[in-house]
């Protein structure tokens, strides 16, 4: 549906423990507490006569499929008291209706204009419709109305910008026409519109606003027209501006540059023309800028490489010419660029080509006429020498390796089989990968004093095999190295290469890891091999699964990638699967588990590591591990004063992961000085819980908005400050599977025919 179409910041401090531990109270108190709304706690002061009556009209006008308005069939002294679904009030007087995802038809009664304290109301993600009543507009102390989700059409009624209070509205995706009220352009206090998706405003943008407090404007998806107002950039507070999918023509203002706090800028979809400004590289906080399916020309500016925040941009679809900055192109993937016929160098097919008039003698850098400094672009001859060159190299490179390790294996006599080398090795991690390496790892060759173990696993090997492996870095731990390995038979590994000063005496680490390499589960990754070196080294060999960890799955995938819901939740569920299998069958603490210790087989499923890698390491070693490890956003708060971890920390960090799941953000940024659960926490305080969910998973949030809500709140309460406030892995694992039971079946009969593979 797209209902937010990106993520909207919101100011404020680091909050220190005790602040955290307060704003996780009041979480809890909105997601376990059934009195819960936001505002005064309720004062049990019967509720006055007045607001009692159009509590009952209000009522009378809704249609109530889920029977979730029977609380209010009470006298008036339970009105207040806490008892009424979605009614805060304070003094007797209604101050917060919230009724979201509650399958509400009907329409709001006009007599919602009698609430005069009322200052929330909050009806998003129900079917109610008709129209916006106009005695919204006589609500004096009204902060937010947040409509959303819903199916009002009519116009926007003129009258809801007269309270001097409003800071948000949201009327997105609802089916709304007409204008933008005047009067909404000068709310002073007016911090956030909405009215994108599925509305058809056919207005112009508005040319002025008598606010400087505005942070977010989102008018996509509408029929809105005309020119973007020089005036917006006076907006300086301005954090995100969404125009796309509009009728918005003429050229980029200038006056723009002067949004220092603007993060996301999305004109999509429109009939711009002109050149994409070079003063946009000005813009020091954007983070996503989409230019694409408009008529722009011009080169893109070299000054688009400078943009340090810069983790989004298209510029597809437009008329633009000329060759894309390197670092641009490497940076973002060909579908940033496409269908831009004269634009080159985005990808192999689409070189850039020396004109006709070029010299071949030209320098490998040329002025133009302003003093311009271009790379020279190079021929075909060059590409076709430069490829030649380097075959000829790695063919030299090849033949070494091949060499050494024939060499090596006559030396090695019936510890392998003869088979032909390949460069690189893994024998050369002691020292590196390539030729050089591998060059070295004779000495270390199982035949000269080495010890490989193997466990079950899908093929053999031999020592020989593996140090003679091609091997790559796949990532690196508090622990030691990743590599990927490929053996001569074209099987591949990964290897895990342990810091050999973190590491136990080799026999308490060879009696530690043979009981890791019996652990089997489906949704663990098994240890099938240990190898130790006769200079100490220690290797760790586990399956190699090529989809990678779920931290690049979720974070390193094209625009063209979506992950949508049912696949995210049997992520959660198998990763919590996994850990309460450590935690209640091998009584083990994993200690240091993040989206990078989760990788992914073929069909998605999850598979954790690294666990009980901390029995194979000193305790000095474990206990610096944990003081720093999770510094990233992982980490349990009371890990560094306690620096001991416990299921309680492993609890912490599978709660960010699944928040990590349902944001899509990476727990390793933060936002204004916020970590992701702070983040989500102040998010959802605020009443912009439809802010904290991936863009991926709106669209589809008709029918799994009530899922993606309840783990969020369960997520929450796994990632409580207080240690014992969290639950243990098999309650979690149990409200995911109530949560999805559709789920349990399938993923229970996977488990069974691991198991019985096993």
């Amino acid at each position: 549906m797209g209902i937010h179409h990106h993520i909207r910041k919101h100011n404020g401090s680091v909050l220190n423990l005790l602040q955290c531990a307060i704003l996780f109270a009041f979480i809890h108190l909105l997601f376990l507490s059934p009195y819960y709304v936001t505002g005064q706690k309720n004062d049990g002061v019967i509720i006055t006569l007045s607001d009692f009556q159009s509590l009952q009209s209000f009522k009378r006008e809704l249609i109530d499929f889920r029977d979730t308005l029977k609380s209010w069939n009470g006298s008036r002294n339970g009105a207040c008291s806490g008892s009424w679904t979605g009614i805060r009030c304070m003094q007797g007087h209604v101050t917060a209706i919230q009724l979201p995802f509650k399958t509400l038809s009907g329409r709001i009664s006009n007599k919602i204009g009698q609430f005069k304290e009322l200052r929330r109301l909050s009806l998003h993600d129900n079917l109610i419709g008709g129209t916006i009543p106009s005695s919204l507009g006589s609500l004096p102390n009204l902060k937010g109305l947040y409509l959303f989700n819903n199916r009002f059409s009519g116009s926007i009624p003129p009258s809801i910008g007269n309270s001097a209070q409003l800071q948000a509205i949201d009327l997105s995706n609802n089916l709304l026409t007409g204008f933008i009220p005047i009067n909404l352009h000068f709310a002073f206090a007016f911090h956030h519109f909405h009215c994108s998706s599925n509305n058809n405003l056919s207005d112009s943008i508005p040319s002025s606003w008598g606010t400087q407090n505005l942070r977010s404007l989102t008018l996509d998806h509408n029929s809105l027209y005309g020119s973007i107002p020089n005036s917006l950039g006076k907006l300086s507070n301005l954090e995100e501006l969404a125009l796309n999918n509009n009728k918005i023509n003429g050229s980029l203002p200038k006056e723009l540059v002067g949004l220092n706090h603007l993060s996301s800028l999305n004109l999509k979809k429109n009939q711009l023309t002109g050149d994409i400004l070079p003063t946009i590289g000005n813009l020091s906080s954007i983070r996503l800028l989409d230019l694409s399916e408009n008529n722009f020309t011009g080169e893109i500016p070299a000054s688009l490489e400078n943009l340090p925040n810069l983790t989004s941009l298209n510029v597809s679809y437009n008329s633009l010419s000329g060759e894309v900055p390197i670092p641009l192109s490497e940076k973002f993937n060909s579908s940033s660029f496409v269908g831009n016929i004269e634009l080159c160098g985005f990808n192999p097919s689409s070189p850039c080509l020396i004109p006709p008039s070029a010299s071949p003698s030209e320098s490998p850098t040329a002025s133009d006429e302003t003093g311009n400094r271009h790379r020279r672009r190079l021929s075909t001859k060059d590409i076709i020498l430069i490829i030649v060159g380097a075959l000829l190299v790695l063919l030299f490179i090849l033949f070494c390796v091949l060499m050494c390790c024939l060499i090596r294996k006559r030396a090695g006599g019936s510890i392998s089989k003869a088979r032909n080398g390949k460069s690189g090795g893994v024998a050369g991690i002691e020292k590196g990968i390539g030729a050089g390496a591998a060059a070295g790892a004779s000495s270390d060759a199982g035949a000269n004093g080495g010890k490989l173990v193997l466990f079950d696993g899908p093929f053999v090997f031999t020592a020989d095999d593996l140090l003679c492996a091609t091997a790559e870095i796949m990532g690196k731990s508090p622990y030691g190295t990743v590599y990927k390995a490929t053996l001569e038979d074209g099987n591949q590994v990964a290897v895990k290469r342990l810091r050999e000063k973190l590491a136990k005496s080799p026999k308490e680490f060879e009696i530690e890891v043979s009981a890791l390499g019996r652990i089997r589960h489906p949704n663990l990754l098994p240890l099938r091999a240990f190898y130790l070196g006769p200079k100490g080294e220690k290797l760790l060999v586990f399956d190699y699964l090529s989809k990678g960890s779920l931290s690049s799955f979720l974070h390193a995938r094209g625009p063209e990638s979506t992950i949508d819901w049912p696949m995210r939740m049997m992520i959660a569920i198998g990763i919590t699967r996994g850990l309460n299998y450590i935690h209640n069958q091998e009584n083990l603490i994993h200690g240091n588990l993040t989206a990078s210790d989760v990788y992914l087989d073929e069909q998605n499923n999850p598979r954790i590591s690294d666990y009980g890698v901390h029995r194979l390491m000193t305790d000095t070693a474990n206990s610096n591990v944990i003081t720093t490890a999770g510094a990233a956003g992982y980490r349990a708060p009371e890990l560094p004063k306690t620096k001991k971890a416990t299921t309680k920390t492993d609890i912490y960090s599978l709660g960010v992961i699944i928040l990590e799941l349902l944001t899509g953000k990476s727990p390793n940024e933060s936002v204004d000085g916020l970590d992701l659960p702070q983040w989500v926490a102040s998010t959802v305080k605020e009443e912009w819980t439809n802010e904290v969910f991936d863009l991926e998973l709106m669209r589809d949030v008709s029918t799994t908005g009530d899922e993606m809500l309840n783990t969020l709140k369960l997520a929450l309460h796994l990632v409580d400050p207080s240690p014992d406030a969290r639950p243990d892995v098999q309650q979690v694992l149990h409200q995911l599977e109530e949560i999805n039971p559709k789920l349990v079946a399938d993923e229970s009969s996977e488990e069974s025919a691991e198991k019985e593979h096993h």
